[in-house]
């Protein structure tokens, strides 16, 4: 039971001190500025998008209660050029059919992404006192797979797979158009590799892929001895020998019927002069 209260004691007092650092804060934030803003994209990693899709960055617009956003903007420094230009602004409703503002200005959609469209776009929101507080977000586009290859290091028989620039690939081996298995071989945790531990014979290919389709390389090694073959091999052997033994066995029956028919040839002559 003690055990017990010392553990709902450090609890409560755990839950208290995050109560009080968590007023503190909000008192800062409310004598500097007057409200505290957070302007955080809701995914700070690279955002791929496929051409002729939409493309919608959104940031996490943090308010205390009881405030809004007296303005917000939209940039966007273009990949091609490096040119910076203003693509939207809040409370100013932007609608042209193609760059449009939701969600109160935290969501931008653009209507049929295109390569021009791909760069640095940053959300930017003054606070009362002034302060501009700003997030970014870099757009590509996402691209085929192109140009894959396969190299090979017959001494260490290991295959590598690469490919020339396209988005998030993944790779995929098979052998004898048939993925790959433990008694083939081993494949690296990012798939380009694949460490052979059979008979380093016959084709692998190398499969990339990814949203916009795939491609494939083929390193040819020597050809495999077949199972069938291998098999009509063993066939044709057994009855060969089979055949063989067959024909000495029919010899020796024969030789054993010439021999007793000699004899009785031999009996039956001296009996006759007899007569």
């Amino acid at each position: 039971m003690r055990v017990l209260q010392l553990f709902v004691l450090g609890d409560m007092e755990l839950r208290l001190q995050r109560f009080i650092r968590t007023v503190l804060l909000l008192h800062v934030c409310w004598l500097w500025s007057g409200q505290c803003l957070s302007v955080p994209f809701t995914n700070q990693q690279l955002l791929y998008v496929i051409k002729g899709q939409n493309l919608i960055p959104q940031a996490q617009i943090e308010l205390l209660d009881g405030e809004h956003v007296v303005k917000e903007t939209l940039d966007q420094i273009a990949k091609t050029s490096g040119t910076s230009s203003a693509l939207a602004e809040f409370p100013h409703k932007v609608s042209d059919g193609i760059v449009t503002l939701e969600q109160q200005g935290a969501t931008l959609k653009i209507r049929d992404y295109q390569a021009a469209d791909a760069g640095v776009y940053t959300v930017t929101v003054p606070d009362q006192s002034g302060q501009r507080l700003s997030a970014q977000r870099t757009v590509q586009e996402y691209l085929a797979v192109h140009h894959v290859s396969v190299m090979v290091n017959v001494s260490h028989s290991v295959l590598h797979c690469m490919e020339a620039w396209g988005t998030e690939p993944t790779f995929t081996w098979l052998h004898e158009q048939v993925v790959v298995t433990e008694k083939v071989g081993r494949v690296s945790a990012d798939g380009t590799s694949l460490y052979v531990s059979g008979t380093f014979c016959g084709h692998f290919t190398c499969v990339v892929s990814n949203k916009l389709g795939h491609s494939s390389a083929t390193y040819t090694a020597e050809a495999c001895e077949s199972t069938n073959r291998s098999t009509t091999a063993v066939v044709v052997f057994l009855l060969l020998i089979l055949t063989l033994a067959a024909a000495s066995l029919a010899f020796i029956l024969w030789r054993r019927h010439r021999r007793g028919y000699n004899r009785r040839e031999r009996l039956r002559e001296p009996y006759d002069e007899s007569l």
